[in-house]
């Protein structure tokens, strides 16, 4: 059994190690595969959604200026100023993403349990949404990319879903593969992918040279004092050029801040400006093109190679929100929000590289209903902004704690900074509020769903291990053993490992076996599993074994919530403080808890039942700490909640 504990919060602003310079061009050049496929392929949509028929707005130049000028000024200011230049200072000893900023400021407010418990929520909900991204990102990538088929003939758009679908449903095929093989060769397109979308970019605005004038962040807000509330409508389709900025901050772990930043400014972002002043430029020149600018920056001769681009660029894109949902997954059951999968590590020398079959299903399943659903890639583009801009707004709020309370930085230049970008978070957010119709529905009932079975398993799970403690409480270990040794029970050979939460009263288990099977083994070990609040937990203090009869051993193991939990393997580190003992005679025993919901404990009575389906069917603990099958021994227990 295991929980979750607090680490101690940060002083101040804790930092990865950041590569030797000779390192840095890989890790740069791996960095533009994996971080930036999807804020680098949103060019294929983002001006599409804009001037969509639907919101209102008229294609003149006016109109045309201001909204490129929005999109240039946000990504300077969202994704430069507070995604690169500042949230990547957040770090959890290195790591990044909603549950690691979570934990960090949760353990920052540990001694205000109130505020603490609100965070936990604020985070719940920000994980939550980022599960509908998740599921969104995939299924207007993909189609975004093969819409390019209409373009290169008209005849061929009913070809586009039945495409779109079967690259997607191949994808989710190849998961269980891992992505060691294409991950080689993910940096090498996306450089491609971006030296043609800028060079394209060039080319139209030579065309129209004018649409520079965009640059200037006066033209953006002329166009918002001027419209006002078609502007403000207007910035729920900006916002489709910033999906992927989390991205940034939640693969902080794998590649550190440097190659992050260096892959911005040097190529991501240039790149993105060219290409958004390009389409601004060929609509100046033909306003015909808005159906799919993107496209029409290229000459006839080169659509078809684009759309092969194109759709390697989303399937990269995909594969990167695809992998960082496997790990947030697992960050979860780590910290006890959701029930322990099955997790698969597909790679022996890469950390991190996982597979988790129950989600993967899941997203696909729901990534087909999205396609299918809404149709095109300008429909799902009404869905896609509330789940992203959700999340900016909660790491807006998250990040405030953490330098406020974990850096003891000063209050009003926490308040100032956090105010800014709250309002702009919250503009972005409530204008996406306004598509909740339009298909902005979607991402919040997936969120609310994801919600409703996070909370309720981190609180059915708080109230179970609550009471397993209850029941140990009654009888303190040391003189349950001293008494049980004393009496000369029959002691049989090999190992008897027993899983414990609290380390201080006798396991549920113990006694139960000693009721029914009459025997003590030879060795007897009580172990204790936690998760602390830090990515990782070094080999070297992960294990703590103590002596506390002859024969009797208690053992604590305490795992990262990024750390790979084997349990047989982790064990055999204890040898070393001298518990010694054969794998193969060993036996582990568990408690098998039969939940039962019951009025009035603490939980709903229809959240009691899920919490109770959910532990029967999923929470599998034998297969979560990789024990062997045929040496687990489960002794039930009635548990209501």
């Amino acid at each position: 059994m295991g929980d979750s504990s607090p680490a101690t919060p940060a002083a101040g602003p804790t930092h990865g190690a950041e590569p030797h310079q000779e390192a840095l061009a890989g890790l740069a050049l791996a960095a533009l595969g994996i971080v930036y496929g999807d804020i680098g392929t949103s060019p294929l949509y983002t001006l599409s959604t804009v001037f969509d028929p639907g919101n209102g707005l008229a294609l003149n130049a006016f109109n045309i200026v201001g909204i490129v000028s929005l999109i240039f000024w946000s990504l300077m200011v969202v994704v430069s100023l507070k995604y690169v230049a500042l949230i990547l200072r957040a770090n959890n000893h290195g790591e990044g993403g909603i549950m690691a900023l979570l934990a960090l400021a949760a353990s920052s407010v540990a001694h205000r349990p109130r505020l603490r418990n609100a965070l936990l929520v604020v985070g719940v909900m920000g994980a939550s949404l980022f599960f509908g991204d998740s599921v969104i990102t995939p299924a207007i990538s993909v189609l975004s990319a093969v819409e390019g088929l209409e373009v290169a003939a008209p005849s061929l758009k009913t070809f586009v879903i039945p495409v779109t679908l079967a690259a997607l449903i191949v994808l989710f095929i190849a998961q269980k593969r891992g992505t060691g093989g294409i991950g080689t060769v993910f940096g090498p397109v996306m450089v491609l992918w971006f030296v043609v979308i800028g060079v394209a970019g060039i080319a139209n605005i030579a065309t129209a040279p004018v649409v520079l004038v965009a640059l200037n962040p006066l033209r953006g807000l002329a166009f918002c004092l001027h419209h006002r509330w078609l502007a403000f409508v207007a910035l729920g389709a900006v916002v489709l050029s910033l999906t992927g900025a989390e991205a940034l901050y939640a693969d902080m772990g794998h590649f550190g801040k440097r190659p992050i930043r260096l892959t911005w400014f040097g190529v991501v972002f240039p790149a993105l400006a060219l290409n958004y002043l390009g389409q601004g430029a060929l609509l100046l020149t033909n306003p015909g093109a808005v159906q799919n600018p993107f496209y029409r920056l290229f000459p006839q001769w080169a659509i078809f190679p684009m759309i092969v681009l194109a759709t390697l660029a989303t399937v990269i894109a995909s594969q990167a929100v695809i992998s960082g949902t496997y790990s947030m997954a697992m960050q979860a059951m780590q910290l006890s929000f959701l029930p322990r999968m099955s997790i698969v590590h597909t790679s022996e020398r890469e950390f991190g590289q996982i597979y988790v079959p129950g989600i993967n299903w899941i997203l696909l399943i729901t990534v087909v209903a999205a396609v299918v659903g809404f149709g095109s890639s300008t429909a799902l583009g009404s869905a896609y902004g509330i789940a992203v801009t959700g999340t900016m707004l909660i790491t807006t709020c998250l990040t405030f704690f953490v330098v406020r309370y974990a850096w003891h930085y000063n209050w009003a230049l926490c308040v100032l900074a956090t105010a800014f970008f709250l309002v702009i978070d919250a503009l972005f957010f409530s204008a996406n509020l306004l598509k909740i119709v339009e298909g902005g529905w979607f991402p919040l009932a997936i969120g609310v769903i994801v919600f409703t079975i996070m909370a309720t398993w981190g609180r059915g799970w708080q109230m179970m291990m609550a009471e397993a403690r209850a029941r140990a409480g009654k009888k303190p270990l040391k003189p349950y053993l001293a008494s049980l040794l004393a009496s000369s029970p029959v002691r049989v050979g090999g190992t008897a490992i027993f899983l414990t939460p609290d380390t201080e009263s006798v396991p549920h288990a113990l006694i139960n076996n000693l009721r029914y099977n009459r025997v003590l083994h030879e060795r007897v070990v009580f172990l204790t599993v936690t998760t602390q609040s830090v990515p990782h937990v070094p080999v070297s203090e992960r294990l703590k074994v103590v002596l506390l009869e002859p024969g009797c051993y208690q053992v604590m193991v305490a795992y990262g919530f990024k750390d790979e939990v084997n349990l047989p393997l982790t064990l055999e580190d204890a040898k070393m403080a001298g518990l010694v003992f054969e794998p193969k005679e060993t036996s582990w025993f568990l408690s098998r808890a039969m939940v039962v919901a019951a009025p009035g404990r603490g939980m709903g009575f229809w959240r009691g039942r899920l919490f109770a389906v959910m532990l029967h069917n999923v929470g599998n603990i034998a297969a979560f700490f990789k024990l062997p099958a045929n040496q687990v021994i489960e002794l039930g227990a009635r548990v209501e909640i």
